[in-house]
């Protein structure tokens, strides 16, 4: 871009001819919404705030101007479906105007402004139309401007009551003196001031105490200072030892002993009522019936019963044998023989 155009010594502005624009031409203005609306075709919001590139024109016509105030109309199209939309200015009402495209959405405080005026209104009429309610509202008018003007003289009385005490003056009160209780609030003040000074003027010990410090430690007795003498009827402070500290120690492990002794004494008897009760569920049970129970004997078969019997043969002896024993024993099975060859 050229900032510095070069100028020819002959240039004569006068030669250069003039633009002329329509003196009805629109006009570019960058502005935004001054109220929230809603499309006439898409629906679609526009909220108070948007900015927009719009055209301004003057209106024109008998509604052109308020008061010698020149009203203007303003064209804008909608963001989603490109309809023109139009609002125009209103001095009447220090507003803007919605005139065709989008309609305004609804606002509280233009509601109640309404209603305000039309209660107002309505006031006005019932009072021409009813002497007796006038006459009522002036006097609950009258009433209650009275009530303001007693509040404000009570307000400036206290603020100048302030003022006066702030300043230390005091106050003259009707007697021609001055009040008590303006006295009495300086006084306090006035050693509450010199109290706070003289505390600042107090120097510091070794111990980084002061005079009236020190003074106060010195005067509480310990419980020692009164061995041997009649005990104070103020209760006294007591420095503990190491004997205290053990007499302590000892009493906390005696209260601990205590303490789990009755825990163990409390198990036992929870276990003793538990067997207790258990040995009377076993008591109420049906006594125990033994079974006895006897063993099969086995019967003989009939093929069994018909089983031969083993005969024994007898066993012959050698002829070596020519001792007395071998003789009997030759006898007894001789004799056994017999028998079996009788049977």
């Amino acid at each position: 871009k050229v900032l510095n155009k070069y100028i020819p010594a002959d240039f004569d502005p006068k030669l250069v001819p003039r633009g002329k624009k329509p003196k009805d031409d629109l006009v570019p203005v960058r502005m935004m919404l001054p109220f929230s609306i809603q499309c006439s075709t898409c629906s679609s919001f526009m909220y108070r705030g948007r900015k927009f590139n719009s055209k301004k024109e003057a209106m024109k016509g008998p509604d052109g101007r308020y008061l010698g105030i020149q009203r203007f109309r303003f064209y804008i199209k909608c963001t989603v479906c490109s309809r023109p939309v139009t609002f125009l200015t209103d001095p009447k009402n220090a507003d803007y105007e919605m005139e065709s495209g989008a309609t305004r959405n609804y606002e509280v405080h233009k509601d109640r402004e309404k209603t305000g005026e039309e209660v107002a209104l309505e006031k006005e009429n019932e009072e021409k139309s009813d002497p007796m309610k006038a006459l009522e509202n002036r006097v609950l008018d009258s009433q209650r401007e009275m009530a303001d003007l007693d509040n404000l003289d009570e307000i400036k009385a206290m603020n100048m009551r302030h003022v006066q005490l702030m300043s230390g003056k005091g106050v003259v009160s009707g007697s021609g003196g001055f009040d008590e209780s303006a006295k009495a609030l300086l006084d306090v003040r006035e050693a509450a001031n010199k109290a706070q000074n003289e505390k600042i003027d107090e120097e510091v010990n070794e111990n980084g105490l002061t005079a009236s410090e020190e003074a106060m430690v010195k005067s509480i007795k310990f419980g020692s200072a009164f061995k041997g003498q009649k005990a104070p009827d103020k209760q006294t402070i007591q420095r503990l030892g190491e004997d205290d500290e053990d007499e302590f120690e000892r009493r906390r492990r005696k209260d601990e002993e205590l303490l789990e002794k009755q825990q163990r004494e409390l198990s036992m008897k929870i276990k003793l009522a538990a067997k207790t009760k258990e040995d009377n569920k076993s008591a109420r049970r049906p006594a125990f019936i033994p079974v006895i129970r006897g063993k099969r004997k086995r019967v003989a078969t009939a093929a069994a019963s018909k089983k031969p019997k083993a005969v024994p043969t007898p066993t012959t002896t050698s002829n070596s044998d020519s001792d007395g024993s071998g003789g009997a024993l030759g006898g007894l099975l001789g004799a056994y023989g017999s028998d079996s060859d009788s049977d």
